[in-house]
C-alpha cells in the first residue's frame, strides 16, 4: 500500500511502532546519501544505547524463584486461610536499554567528522537530565566543533531542540546548524498536510551540499515496512492531542481515502 500521508504518518509515532522506524529511518538516509558522498567522505551508521521507559508486556517465567507443593501427612488437620485478594493493580514504570543509531557523514582521508544526522528519539525529547538536558550537552559539544548538525524531529511530543527564539506552530521540525554559520540555525517547519522537504547536508568548503530528500526516505520505508497493516486508522494517533486544525485535516484526509466511515 502507498503511504497514507503526504509527509510524517503520525501514526508511527506510537511508541510500539518507532523504534522500527527510527532504523529504517536511519538506514535508508544512510543509503540514499552514501551515493552521493563517494569517493572523499563515506555516510555511517553510529549506533547508540538510550534508557526508555516502554510499554512492557508481562510473561510468564518458566522456572520460578519458590514453588509450593502440596502432600498428604498423616494425622495433620487442614485449616482454611482466607487471603484477600489485592484491590488495586497497577503497571511498573520500567525503564529499558533501547537500541537508537545516527548517521555521521566522515572524511575517507581521516574519518574526520564532517556533518552529524540526528533523528530524534523519545529519549532525546523527555525533559530531565537523562532525556533532553543530556541530548542538549552532546548538542553543544558539537557546536563547539568542526562539525555541522543535522536534526531531524518526526516526533509530535517532547521537547524541542532548545533556541534563542520560540518556533511557530508546526507538526515537524527540521534544524541544520552549519559550523561557519552559527549561532544561527536554518529551520524547516513542517505540517502535518505537509510533505517532507529535501534538505541540505553540508560538507567541508568549497564541496557543496548533498541532497537528503527526506520524503523519499519516510515513503520507501513506510512501505517496506508495511506499516498500513500495524496501524488502525478508525482511532486517533497515538499522543499527544492534534490541534483541532490539524484533527479535522486528518478526520478528512483518512475519509477521502476511505480509511474511515
Amino acid at each position: 500500500m502507498e503511504p497514507v500521508f503526504p509527509g510524517m504518518d503520525p501514526y508511527i509515532e506510537a511508541p510500539g511502532i518507532w523504534q522500527d522506524v527510527h532504523h529504517r529511518v536511519i538506514t535508508a538516509i544512510c543509503d540514499q546519501l552514501q551515493a552521493q558522498l563517494v569517493p572523499r567522505y563515506v555516510a555511517l551508521i553510529t549506533p547508540y544505547i538510550a534508557f526508555e521507559s516502554l510499554e512492557i508486556t508481562p510473561v510468564r517465567m518458566a522456572a520460578p524463584d519458590i514453588s509450593l507443593y502440596e502432600r498428604d501427612v498423616p494425622g495433620a488437620s487442614s485449616h482454611a486461610v482466607a487471603i484477600a485478594p489485592a484491590p488495586l493493580t497497577g503497571t511498573a514504570v520500567m525503564e529499558v536499554p533501547t537500541r537508537y543509531a545516527r548517521v555521521e557523514v566522515r572524511t575517507v582521508a581521516d574519518a574526520t567528522l564532517v556533518t552529524a544526522i540526528e533523528l530524534l528519539s523519545p529519549v532525546n525529547k523527555r525533559p530531565g537530565a537523562d532525556g533532553a538536558d543530556a541530548y542538549e550537552k552532546k548538542r553543544q559539544q558539537l557546536f563547539f566543533s568542526d562539525a555541522h548538525l543535522l536534526e531531524i524531529d518526526l516526533l509530535r511530543g517532547g521537547q524541542r531542540p532548545r533556541l534563542a527564539e520560540s518556533l511557530p506552530p508546526a507538526s515537524y521540525f527540521i534544524f541544520l546548524s552549519r559550523a561557519d554559520r552559527r549561532p544561527q540555525i536554518e529551520i524547516w517547519p513542517v505540517a502535518l498536510s505537509d510533505a517532507l522537504p529535501t534538505v541540505p547536508v553540508p560538507l567541508h568548503a568549497p564541496d557543496p551540499d548533498v541532497a537528503l530528500h527526506l520524503g523519499q526516505v519516510l515513503h520507501q520505508v513506510y512501505r517496506n515496512a508495511r506499516y498500513d497493516v500495524q496501524v488502525n486508522y478508525r482511532q486517533p494517533p497515538p499522543s499527544p492531542e492534534l490541534r483541532a486544525e490539524d484533527a479535522a485535516w486528518l478526520d478528512a484526509h483518512l475519509r477521502e481515502r476511505a480509511l474511515r466511515a
